[in-house]
């Protein structure tokens, strides 16, 4: 396939776990790939170690905690003339391990500003870019520990996602203030709010801009992907243990290039062409279970909230 004929996606967090074999999946498929990626030398590493045809991805360099790194991205994307069929939100730092927040260049709290705040500027950037494409979709990486309709989102360590009144985003998310909701600091938790909050902008892009542009806007949570380097910064004793109980306790344990699988088929495949969803395959993996559309719960669901949501989130990154 020609180059020109090719579908294309940019998939953030390309050179390593879920994003990486997302690539590799996509790219089975005939879909050229921008690997959008702060370390560029290991993302060329990475994309070597999977043996990624030559001329089938190309690399770029995107930094998400950065605002100033997400518009030089896009700028750089726009100026190239190419059209977009989809983008990949998929990034994500985890630092459970934190005594004190550590700031973006903007000053906003490293695991909200790389994961959400990065995604949330990206997105409305390329929103023009995408509803150029004939069949257009922005699908973001979620998971069960930020949805308290399910099991894995009741887990009260250190605190279920609780955005509480935003009274953080409120008064500005600068120090000394470092959680959504205003409250002290917990590594763990920012990590949850902020996939909390990427499910509900996701669902918020489909309600602002689905009908009027055609883009297909969905969140998934692929399964447990325990032993994905996201974990690298937890305790050894954790990065031992977890991949053995998912795999042996839980059943929920999913590899790390069938999560890439199953990323390129909500980004690529018909069934996946409803707007507005959450995709799993459960917490329990049962081999050849098809995908279903999951619940979200009342705080991922909430129209006002959402909107509210947006608002700060808007102000925070200049939108």
């Amino acid at each position: 396939m020609s180059t020109a004929n090719q579908q294309l996606a940019i998939v953030t967090g390309a050179s390593s776990g879920v994003g990486l074999h997302a690539t590799r999946a996509l790219i089975d498929k005939g879909w050229r790939v921008v690997m959008a990626c702060r370390d560029l030398e290991k993302a060329q590493a990475a994309a070597q170690s999977l043996d990624l045809p030559v001329g089938a991805f190309e690399i770029a360099h995107l930094d998400l905690g950065s605002l100033g790194s997400v518009r030089a991205f896009h700028a750089g994307f726009r100026a190239s003339g190419r059209g977009l069929d989809a983008l990949v939100c998929n990034a994500a730092t985890y630092l459970p391990q934190l005594k004190a927040p550590m700031r973006s260049p903007e000053g906003y709290e490293i695991s909200v500003a790389t994961n959400y705040l990065g995604h949330f500027l990206l997105a409305n950037l390329m929103l023009e870019d995408l509803q150029k494409s004939p069949a257009p979709r922005l699908v973001t990486l979620g998971t069960v520990t930020a949805n308290s309709e399910e099991f894995g989102g009741k887990v009260p360590i250190p605190a279920p996602a609780d955005l509480g009144d935003f009274m953080g985003f409120l008064d500005g998310f600068k120090a000394p203030i470092a959680m959504i909701d205003g409250k002290p600091f917990k590594p763990g938790k920012a990590y949850k709010d902020s996939k909390l909050c990427c499910m509900m902008m996701s669902r918020e892009l489909h309600t602002r801009f689905h009908a009027s542009t055609g883009i297909v806007f969905s969140t998934l949570y692929p399964g447990c992907v325990a032993d994905t380097p996201l974990f690298r910064n937890a305790p050894v004793l954790f990065q031992r243990i977890f991949p053995w109980f998912q795999k042996n306790i839980t059943k929920g344990y999913v590899s790390q290039p069938l999560s890439g699988v199953r990323v390129a088929e909500v980004v690529a495949d018909p069934d996946f062409a409803q707007s507005g969803v959450h995709w799993s395959w459960g917490n329990r993996q049962q081999a050849g279970r098809a995908a279903f559309a999951q619940n979200l719960s009342a705080k991922a669901t909430d129209a006002q909230r959402s909107r509210q949501l947006w608002e700060l989130s808007a102000d925070l990154v200049g939108v």
